[in-house]
């Protein structure tokens, strides 16, 4: 089964208020150090992601160089250069997992949601991680959606019901 992701080629407007938001917290820092790395949390806290657009414009309002903060987004597993769903869905792939059944708890998330693991829902609803260990042993196989852990997934049948009711509650005003 192939499954392919849609074209993440977004663009932030340039007028955009976040950038004049950006803009205030990068002058209220200027003269601290690791500017670079405060700017790029800044701008994922406001923005979600880090698209090269973003990466410039922090480049000329501090003067690092956009490669410099490249690789401080590329080394870092807390930045991401592609948006991510509104709900992120890890499933542990720790040994303990794995060997209760976490491979089948990850094709089943993929089969449904229809996307690899590190993609994205076309409707960003959703994205898949593979996790190396969630630190839930004990009850193995498990998947966290959001901050909700749901244990002892055994029965792969149970994991359409437990995605519609993130789909359900996306859709309910309000949220």
């Amino acid at each position: 089964m192939t499954m392919s992701q849609p074209c993440q080629c977004m663009t932030i407007a340039d007028d955009d208020p976040r950038y004049e938001a950006l803009r205030a917290f990068i002058h209220d820092e200027e003269n601290s150090q690791g500017i670079a790395m405060s700017a790029l949390q800044e701008a994922q806290r406001l923005f979600g992601y880090l698209p090269l657009e973003v990466h410039k414009f922090i480049s000329m309002e501090t003067g690092v160089p956009i490669a410099e903060l490249y690789g401080v987004t590329t080394f870092y597993s807390q930045f991401t250069t592609t948006p991510k769903g509104q709900h992120q869905v890890h499933v542990c792939m720790g040994t303990a997992c794995y060997v209760k059944g976490a491979q089948k708890v990850l094709d089943k998330v993929t089969e449904i949601l229809g996307v690899g693991v590190g993609m994205t829902t076309e409707d960003k609803l959703f994205t898949v991680n593979a996790a190396r260990c969630l630190g839930c042993c004990g009850l193995a196989p498990v998947m966290m959606i959001d901050d909700d852990v749901y244990a002892n997934l055994n029965d792969v049948d149970e994991i359409p019901c437990i995605l519609a009711k993130y789909r359900r509650e996306s859709r309910t005003p309000n949220r």
